[in-house]
């Protein structure tokens, strides 16, 4: 178990996002369908996001369902759906002081789930703690060819110029222009790639991957993660001597 005094309070991360990997292959290991393993994964969204809020964790982004998800098995996306729902309590989300927002294309969720989100967004949106962030239809490429495409427009319309488009206009335009970018991405179930997840945000964030599923990733797992962070030293390009 982590003693809590190893972590330095001073130095939380403000942004972590999480790949939350190994809900299929968990419920698997345990003989049942996926759907059984996404069902465990979610009680450990509400474990987790406690644990972050109460950590001083400003901005918590989860990778809840890709762009390249609505691939699958049409019963496992249903099912997902259905739990997308199921598990937006807003009971665990005022009890926390929790404000809630999704990134990812809004338009290809079924009318109810958006209602839903629509609704959380709402009710929790004047909450002053932690936001919880599901990226839900999501992917870095849809994200960045939407804002090519916006762009584009406002240069077709004249209200600004080629030559004026910058690293800040593109921020500006992505879906989470709203928070800084990450400080820390954790993948969970032995997986090392980004898998296509907030690559234009990631440039200079600290990588962190573990072999635990996502259903047995624990509170105490989570600190380990802080601590690793914490142990980095970030550059951002420049000599260790400059950030000295």
């Amino acid at each position: 178990m982590v003693n809590l005094e190893q972590i330095d309070k001073n130095r939380i991360p403000r942004h972590v996002a999480i790949i939350m990997d190994g809900n299929g292959r968990w419920a698997q290991q345990r003989g049942q369908e996926r759907s059984f393993g996404h069902q465990a994964g979610a009680e450990t969204v509400n474990t987790i996001s406690e644990t972050a809020a109460r950590l001083g964790v400003e901005f918590l982004t989860l990778y809840a369902f890709s762009t390249e998800n609505w691939n699958r098995p049409e019963k496992e996306v249903q099912a997902l759906m259905q739990l997308f729902i199921e598990s937006l309590k807003e009971e665990v989300l005022m009890k926390n002081n929790l404000r809630f927002r999704i990134i990812g294309d809004r338009e290809r969720l079924p009318l109810d789930v958006r209602e839903c989100i629509d609704r959380c967004e709402a009710d929790t949106d004047k909450n002053t703690g932690m936001t919880l962030v599901l990226a839900l239809s999501y992917s870095s490429r849809w994200e960045l060819t939407h804002t090519m495409k916006v762009l584009a427009q406002q240069v077709q319309d004249g209200t600004i110029r080629p030559c004026d488009i910058s690293e800040e206009s593109v921020a500006q335009q992505l879906n989470t222009a709203f928070m800084p970018n990450p400080d820390l991405l954790i993948r969970t179930g032995g997986e090392l790639r980004l898998s296509n997840y907030l690559l234009w945000q990631c440039a200079y964030t600290e990588l962190y991957f573990c072999d635990t599923y996502w259903p047995d990733f624990s509170a105490n797992d989570f600190y380990q993660a802080i601590i690793d962070y914490q142990h980095r030293e970030r550059r951002y390009g420049k000599t260790r001597e400059q950030i000295q």
